[in-house]
């Protein structure tokens, strides 16, 4: 590491991973290692990670990539050569975990399976990410996040039931993957510590995406019951909704028990509605829910989301005005919570990004810099890890198995 590289910190320093992936899932994972201490080497193609040219850039910079690699080293390496393949076994050599998150098959084809990556090293963990996982008979089909959340149930979930079901703008799915992943890469460290053996993390973007299905199963294991579409609502739970405010917003007022359910009706000056059979449990609520959410919509349509807010807030009844990311960056809470903060960026100086989560108390994670233009770390790692000298770096260049020199963002 130069000179200039803050110091590693937080409860993975000395853990060591190599990131060979690619869009958002993958990238995710290593990430999260990567906010707490550990270092990550994210080799990448010629070309880039797709990554880099996902979002709004600026000045020719992907602004997205900026916060997802923070981090991390970035290595060029090509993996169509052979010395190239070489080079990425002997990194496998000396690292913690290897993250990929090609089609299932293709590290094999590439001779960098988990016998090849582990044979120097019987303790590596390799994490496997994918659209349907490694086995079975969508196990070479291409997936990505929403195609999965398609496939794994969630889709037909989304939005109001009488239109077809759209898409979340934010890719939950690649996300939540991410987390399974990184949860299952330190299982397996965890277990490494009993038996000194490494393992395989198999993580499908499909199965994390079933996985929030959990309520349903087992009452469509009962009774054959398909949950559907329910717009705004939370099924089976009123009132759970969105609810319309004088100046032109919404509000989100969830009273999801009998003593929410008190404090909201006697706050909304409804206190009148306890003694109606109609809305006396959780249930009867549900089978009423159009006459009780037009009640609460009155009220809140007569109000402006602060006062609305303000109310309820007050009588400890969970309410949020529907947010945007500028409510986010002036909001006092997530200032608190330093879920926006400044990172440094060799090109504009610092950059704003999202914060660590989750938070540590006594070994915090942090963001030491923002994602690394495309080769700018290709000739430090090799040199640091491989020992490889100026002049064995400089002939890979020429024949173009690394990159270093003359990178764009």
């Amino acid at each position: 590491m130069s000179a200039a590289t803050p110091p590693a910190s937080g409860p993975l320093a000395g853990y060591r991973v190599l990131e060979l992936c690619s869009t958002i899932a993958g990238p995710a994972c290593t990430r999260l290692f990567a906010d707490f201490g550990a270092e990550v080497i994210k080799v990448e193609p010629p070309e880039g990670d797709s990554v880099r040219q996902i979002g709004l850039p600026d000045e020719g910079i992907a602004l997205f990539a900026a916060s997802i690699l923070r981090n991390k080293r970035a290595v060029t390496i090509d993996l169509k050569t052979a010395r190239g393949r070489e080079l990425v076994l002997r990194l496998a050599a000396g690292c913690d975990l290897v993250v990929e998150n090609f089609r299932p098959g293709t590290l094999e084809r590439l001779g960098l399976g988990y016998e090849a990556l582990s044979a120097q090293n019987p303790g590596l963990v390799l994490v496997r990410i994918s659209g349907y996982g490694q086995s079975g008979p969508r196990r070479e089909m291409p997936g990505y996040g929403a195609i999965c959340e398609a496939f794994g149930g969630i889709r037909h979930l989304i939005g109001d039931p009488d239109r077809p079901p759209p898409r979340v703008a934010v890719p939950v799915v690649d996300y939540l993957t991410a987390a399974y992943a990184a949860y299952g890469a330190t299982l397996a460290l965890l277990e490494r510590q009993r038996s000194g053996r490494g393992q395989v993390v198999d993580c499908a973007l499909y199965e994390a995406a079933f996985s929030m299905l959990e309520a349903s199963v087992p009452a469509y294991d009962r009774f054959g019951y398909v949950p559907n579409r329910e717009g705004s609502r939370l099924p089976y739970m009123a009132p759970n909704n969105l609810y319309p405010t004088r100046d032109g917003g919404y509000v989100l007022i969830a009273a999801n028990n009998d003593a929410t359910f008190r404090r909201l009706m006697q706050a909304i000056g409804r206190a009148a509605l306890l003694d109606d059979p109609r809305y006396a449990t959780i249930n009867s609520r549900w089978e009423h829910v159009d006459a009780l959410d037009a009640e609460i919509g009155a009220w809140t349509a007569a109000r402006d989301a602060a006062e609305i807010g303000a109310q309820l807030d007050a009588a400890g009844v969970p309410c949020s005005r529907v947010c945007t990311l500028a409510d986010a960056a002036h909001d006092p809470h997530y200032a608190a919570r330093e879920m926006l903060l400044r990172a440094p960026h060799a090109h504009f100086g610092e950059l704003l990004q999202v914060g660590i989560v989750p938070k540590l108390s006594a070994t915090p994670g942090a963001v030491r810099w923002s994602g690394p233009e495309l080769s700018a770390d290709t000739r430090a790692v090799l040199a640091e890890r491989l020992g490889l000298s100026d002049a064995e770096l400089d002939a890979l260049e020429a024949e173009a198995v690394i990159r270093s020199r003359g990178a764009t963002p």
